[in-house]
């Protein structure tokens, strides 16, 4: 049996027993041994390895500050002398996985060790740094962290041990973006021709190149006339009536509220809240206006600087969406803002 392998595991405040969004703001801590998922790490790791300890950062400060954190936390880690650090796993939780991203970065970058960490596939995370960082594919919910660490350790521990690694569907990592050539005895010829007769013939078949999944967007023509406009309110900021009567989602939202201001010119604090889970709230809570400005929309209307403000404003919660959730959200909004003639949109995002 070989030498038993030393791993640090980095977490947020949430996943380390600190607290919820009053605690993203916390600065790197290390504590000795495993905590929190870090103890399934310990499981799948068997006496293979050992968790030696976990290094525990709040997502706004790793989010704010990332250079400087990430600097932060690989001195925390330099001393304990792991064969690898284990990161997350993140879901689709963005901050998150942007805070494990910049970690394993530094960790290899500073440290020359290999780092893994996992992702759902639409955390920004993985755009960030899916072609320098290994990261594994994960479900989007807690539910799925079990079977997320295994995979995790199951490639960590061919990297610490300097095995070869295989393609990205065979160990199950996001593609780096850096293709190697294989021997496959068939010309590219004859595998085209073959993709291509699947394709044709509606059968499975595999890219040898992924091809980027871009999104165009098409600009809409300016508004020539400000003075005869008829502008909307939208957020994603999650400002909500008192008491969310709709019951919309903090987060991974699949539905949006619409909320009327007619008669209204201020939106008072003890009438409206805020239901989301991916910012502090707090500020928003106390002046609603930092997220839907009324205000400043009335007194433009007022002055005769914009036509008028069209009388109900739109909100849903912009954290963990799915892209393809958000488009159906943001389609649905803008058929009702034509419908109803609006111009143009103001639209603000937590």
């Amino acid at each position: 049996m070989g030498k038993e392998l030393r791993i640090v595991h980095y977490v947020n405040q949430f996943f380390g027993g600190i607290g919820g969004e009053e605690k993203a703001g916390v600065r790197p801590r290390i504590i000795d041994g495993a905590s929190g998922p870090g103890k399934a790490i310990q499981n799948a790791l068997g006496d293979r390895g050992k968790v030696v300890a976990t290094v525990i950062c709040g997502d706004n400060y790793i989010g704010e500050k990332t250079e400087q954190a990430s600097a932060e936390i690989v001195e925390l880690i330099r001393p304990y002398k792991p064969d690898i650090v284990i990161a997350g796993p993140a879901l689709n939780a963005g901050r998150y996985g942007i805070g494990c991203g910049a970690v394993c970065k530094a960790v290899h970058d500073k440290l020359n060790i290999p780092a893994v960490t996992g992702m759902y596939e639409e955390n920004p995370g993985v755009e960030l740094y899916h072609k320098e960082v290994w990261i594994v594919p994960t479900g989007d919910s807690a539910k799925t962290i079990g079977e997320a660490i295994t995979r995790m350790v199951k490639l960590a521990m061919k990297l610490a041990t300097e095995q070869q690694i295989g393609n990205p569907a065979e160990e199950g990592y996001f593609p780096h973006g850096n293709p190697k050539n294989e021997e496959t005895g068939r010309s590219a010829a004859q595998r085209a021709v073959e993709m291509l007769l699947k394709k044709l013939r509606g059968e499975p078949f595999e890219t040898e190149a992924e091809q980027p999944k871009h999104f165009t967007v098409t600009p809409a023509n300016p508004i020539k006339n400000l003075r005869s406009a008829r502008i909307a309110l939208v957020t994603d900021g999650g400002v909500v009536p008192l008491g969310n009567p709709d019951r919309l989602e903090a987060s991974n939202a699949t539905r949006f509220g619409t909320y009327s201001l007619e008669g209204i010119n201020i939106l008072n604090s003890d009438k409206y809240d805020v239901n989301h889970g991916g910012f502090d709230t707090a500020l928003v809570k106390e002046d609603p206006h930092r997220m839907v400005p009324l205000d400043t929309m009335r007194q433009l209307e007022k002055e005769g600087l914009i036509g008028k403000l069209h009388e109900k404003f739109y909100t849903t919660a912009g954290v963990g969406t799915r892209v393809e959730m958000s488009r159906k959200m943001g389609r649905a909004i803008a058929e009702e803002l034509k419908r109803d003639g609006v111009d143009g949109v103001i639209l603000t995002s937590a």
